[in-house]
């Protein structure tokens, strides 16, 4: 049986935007807490109330939606995943 591995290759600061995507599915890290508003790899919006400081979002995004977003210092890590 395989496992699915996921690793970032880069780490770049997100400006949450209603129009714009990532340009790459990404994991996204919140630096300061608060709401997530996401746009996840399979195309549902979704918000995630209440994240703590220094927690991943647990899902794959795409976007990151001003409107409906209060954490700041997000950090968006593109992926590869691979199978082992």
């Amino acid at each position: 049986m395989s496992q699915a591995l996921v690793q970032a290759t880069d780490a770049v600061a997100v400006t949450p935007s209603d129009s714009s995507d990532l340009g790459i599915t990404s994991v996204l890290y919140v630096g300061v807490g608060g709401h997530v508003k996401v746009q996840t790899r399979q195309g549902s919006d979704i918000t995630f109330y209440n994240m703590n400081n220094g927690q991943f979002v647990p899902v794959q995004v795409n976007k990151v939606y001003a409107t409906g977003t209060t954490a700041t210092n997000l950090v968006s890590m593109p992926i590869n995943s691979y199978s082992r």
